[in-house]
């Protein structure tokens, strides 16, 4: 066989993909149930409808490891394989909380004991400048309360 029956053959495959492909858009513009612009609304309506399902699942899923996370770290806690007091875990009324610290000690004010929701690092920073002492103490002394 010669190079041109070979360079012919190649011609012959590329003219019989081009052909079907041409034949299959064709076929598919006429079978097509709906315009373009109708599918394309079609599938944005389902894209944004999962989407806002699965931020959902996402956050759920986001809370579910978090509290498992603390479950494990107490857990490691109590077996005594992490430090005591190596996580904070402010419970009750913190008012209640603020003053039994403040009778305790004395130097600490309102300012020093200004606590929010997910800012335990900042509290226990402060307490240790205040103090002088380690995290692991003020975590604990916190979480004794």
């Amino acid at each position: 066989m010669s190079y041109h029956e070979e360079d012919n053959n190649a011609g012959k495959i590329l003219l019989a993909a081009l052909a079907g492909a041409g034949a299959g858009i064709i076929a598919g513009m006429l079978l097509a149930p709906d315009k373009g612009t109708a599918t394309r609304e079609n599938w944005k309506g389902v894209a944004t409808k999962y989407s806002g399902q699965l931020g959902e699942q996402a956050t759920k899923l986001g809370s579910d490891l978090e509290a498992k996370f603390k479950e494990y770290a107490g857990k490691l806690e109590d077996l005594g394989v992490t430090l005591p007091g190596s996580s904070l875990k402010i419970k009750g009324n913190w008012d209640e909380s603020k003053g039994k610290l403040k009778s305790q000690y004395a130097q600490l004010t309102d300012e020093d004991l200004t606590y929010a929701e997910g800012q335990g690092d900042q509290l226990v920073g402060r307490l240790q400048e205040k103090l002088g002492k380690s995290k692991a103490e003020i975590t604990k002394l916190l979480n004794d309360l």
